[in-house]
């Protein structure tokens, strides 16, 4: 009889040939008996877990049980009794709507938080206190990030192969492996289908990471019914082209053996990612199956019932798993012990024989960067050029400073490398040395051990790849991702992500404002406010130190950061401090003044508020406030809020040269853009909407004697926008 668990096992007799000539595969198939009691099981869970509360995902829990049974109980080399051994393969849920397939799997396999009351809370109608949520989170055990929307766990998946592969080549030594593990990513239709997922795939086609392996769930089906009716490209044929090896499996549902049997080659495999292309039927046993209807929504009593029925079990009772069935499992956790004990013990001859190299990644191990003074590295303020330059520039100075000593840092951009300054001297670009299409011994354009990286036009891949990299083990990396601000906005659900997760990157956003000029208003992102990821914009290159102090302190190490830097030249100022900014807004100008107007300013304008300030004849007491970060100053004591914009005793005013959302709560009226701009060089813009110093003089002196007038400050719902209708189109 074939070692096929198929319901019809004699519709799989060539699978069972070709694998009884291999004894490696067949001594890991259990008898098919006890191989279809589990698969029985787990898709009979499936269908009470999402009927229970009438929610969740069956469909492909049901059709890919198999696949699920493949992963945990033979193929991935992980430890169930310490989900956090560093050198465990990562398992990546990119169709993350079918975690109830990795929930069970991860009780099943041994992870003591994962039992059945906790699985049993799956959607349901609660407030907190589950781990099994909607989708996979990476706050909980043998979940390694936070996939969400779909394609982005391909994203992270690649990301975590590109950690992986660059930690093997720093540390690796003399055959002792001490980073040698894969990444596996189970991915759907839906996720192949997204911009996000196709650029990943791209880019480790590029790459060569052999490391990767992408298993295809490739059930046809989505919420909206059969992709017929959108997608119908040869998914098998695109990878190839794109530099991936490629193994088919035609009945994923049923047939474990080829499914282990096409791990077993995927895992041996060199030079290239490697795509399993496993054929499944989504809600497998149900009378929906095949159907869009069994992709989202719970089966129905009377479909459970027959679910149950086909599958041999008494369609009345619920959650029923058989001892059996946890028998199956029973060596997954010696298995797991067993390696990393082995492990264990090549990290105890690595210590001695290369110790620097083993404390170095041991206190990367412990989140660290850094057992110096890091900030020392960063120049003073006296030593700052004291010539105009662009903030963007003056990042770069950071970066040169920092980067080619601590090996935590990789930094790169979506094709933007020199324009945003993230490029460092003495380092290595991110490579495959072995070229895909020619085969010559190297490609000339780097290596692995490479912390330099050039994700290519690609900014939502790059962020999504970023994500990977920093939960690969949280804190080992801290990724450097850059480009224009204005394609910030097509990595924005990335940022979310690193936001939601407590990933640390530091993104670069360069060219932030109207004074991008010639480009023109299709890349001036003035109405562009992404406030996910915590946002910093400097003033000048003391403010631009600061930010790097503030990413880079330990109170930062789970909070991803954005610095919105200038294409134009900017002065460096005389007030301006890195150690005060770090209260997200302070006093620049008139330090001394009780005043009677404040002006609070971000990046760019606050030398422009300055010169303003000087300009006036309303007033003479009045400040300059440079606020590079409004998330910090909310976070100030009141005391302090206060006293630094007094909105209750002085007049307050906003300039910046994007949107006046948001300024509302800081001030009572505001300088700011009301249109797109135009193509013409950075002065003439800020002249041609309003932001000559001479120009907001003016404005700002007729709404000071209009309050004078009034005798009184304006109240909440009278805020003023001083340049409403200038240069319209």
């Amino acid at each position: 009889m074939s070692p096929s668990i198929a319901l019809d096992v004699h519709a799989h007799g060539h699978h069972s040939e070709t694998l009884k000539k291999d004894a490696h595969v067949t001594d890991k198939v259990a008898s098919p008996k006890e191989e279809q009691l589990v698969l029985n099981t787990i898709r009979c869970l499936a269908a009470d877990l999402c009927q229970q509360y009438k929610g969740g995902h069956p469909g492909t829990v049901m059709g890919a049980a198999a696949i699920g049974l493949a992963l945990w109980r033979y193929e991935m080399r992980y430890n169930p009794t310490n989900p956090e051994w560093f050198n465990r393969d990562r398992f990546v849920l990119s169709a993350g709507h079918a975690c109830l397939l990795q929930y069970l799997y991860l009780h099943f396999s041994g992870y003591e938080a994962w039992t059945m009351d906790q699985i049993k809370k799956y959607h349901a109608p609660i407030m907190g206190g589950s781990m099994a949520a909607g989708h996979p989170e990476i706050e909980y055990p043998g979940c390694e990030v936070t996939t969400g929307p779909l394609g982005q766990g391909i994203s992270n998946a690649v990301g975590m192969a590109m950690a992986s592969k660059q930690l093997a080549a720093i540390y690796n030594k003399d055959g002792m492996n001490v980073v040698d593990n894969k990444i596996w990513c189970f991915t759907g239709d839906g996720c192949l289908q997204e911009g996000v997922g196709q650029e990943s795939i791209s880019l480790a086609g590029h790459l060569g990471l052999d490391n990767l392996i992408l298993i295809y769930d490739n059930n046809s089906v989505t919420v909206d019914g059969n992709i017929d009716a959108c997608f119908s490209e040869d998914t098998s044929a695109k990878l190839k082209a794109q530099g991936w090896h490629v193994i088919e499996v035609d009945d994923g549902s049923n047939d474990l053996a080829a499914i282990l049997e096409g791990f077993d080659k995927a895992k041996a495999l060199k030079g290239k990612p490697v795509l399993v292309n496993i054929k499944t039927v989504i809600g497998h046993s149900s009378k929906k199956q095949n159907t869009g209807a069994v992709h989202g929504a719970a089966l129905g009593d009377e479909d459970v019932k027959h679910v149950k029925k086909s599958l041999g079990f008494n369609p009345e009772d619920q959650f029923v798993i058989p001892p059996k069935v946890y028998d199956y499992f029973k060596e997954c956790k010696g298995k797991g012990a067993a390696a990393e004990a082995e492990w264990n013990k090549t990290m105890e001859q690595y210590s001695q024989k290369y110790p620097a190299e083993y404390k170095q990644l041991q206190m990367r191990l412990a989140g660290k960067f850094a057992e110096d003074n890091w900030r020392e590295l960063l120049p003073s303020k006296k030593d700052l050029p004291t010539a105009p330059q662009p903030t963007r520039k003056s990042s770069g100075i950071a970066v040169q400073a920092l980067v080619p000593k601590y090996n935590s840092f990789v930094a790169g951009s979506a094709d933007l490398m020199e324009s945003t300054f993230v490029n460092f001297k003495g380092q290595v670009d991110f490579q495959n040395r072995l070229t895909i299409l020619n085969l010559k011994p190297e490609s000339g354009l780097g290596d692995y051990s490479g912390r330099q990286i050039r994700w290519g036009i690609r900014e939502f891949a790059m962020l999504g790849t970023a994500n990977g990299i920093a939960a690969y083990q949280k804190g080992m990396f801290i990724p450097i991702c850059s480009t224009f601000f204005m394609f910030w906005l097509y990595a924005a659900p990335a940022a979310r992500m690193s936001a939601l997760q407590g990933l640390r990157f530091i993104g670069i956003a360069t060219h932030d404002s109207i004074g991008i000029g010639e480009d023109g208003p299709t890349h001036q992102p003035i109405a562009l406010v992404l406030s996910l990821a915590r946002k910093v914009r400097p003033a000048d290159a003391e403010e631009v130190m600061g930010a790097y102090e503030i990413a880079l302190d330990d109170s930062s190490a789970n909070t991803p950061s954005l610095f919105c830097l200038s294409r134009q030249a900017v002065p460096l100022l005389e007030g301006t401090d890195r150690h005060k900014m770090t209260k997200g807004a302070y006093v620049v100008y008139g330090q001394d003044v009780e005043p009677e107007l404040t002006i609070v300013s971000s990046g760019a304008e606050v030398s422009r508020a300055i010169t303003t300030a000087k300009a006036l004849s309303s007033t003479k007491k009045v400040r300059v406030v440079s606020m590079p970060s409004q998330k910090h100053f909310d976070a100030q004591p009141l005391e302090y809020r206060q006293s630094v914009l007094p909105t209750s005793k002085s007049l307050v005013v906003a300039i910046e040269a994007w949107g006046s959302y948001g300024w509302a709560r800081y001030a009572h009226a505001s300088l700011s853009m009301h249109t797109f701009g135009y193509s013409a060089p950075a002065e003439q813009m800020y002249e041609k909407f309003g932001f000559k110093p001479e120009n907001m003089a003016s404005k700002i002196d007729a709404w000071v004697q209009k309050w004078k007038t009034e005798s009184r400050l304006p109240s909440v719902g009278e805020f003023d926008e001083l340049l409403l209708g200038y240069a319209q189109h």
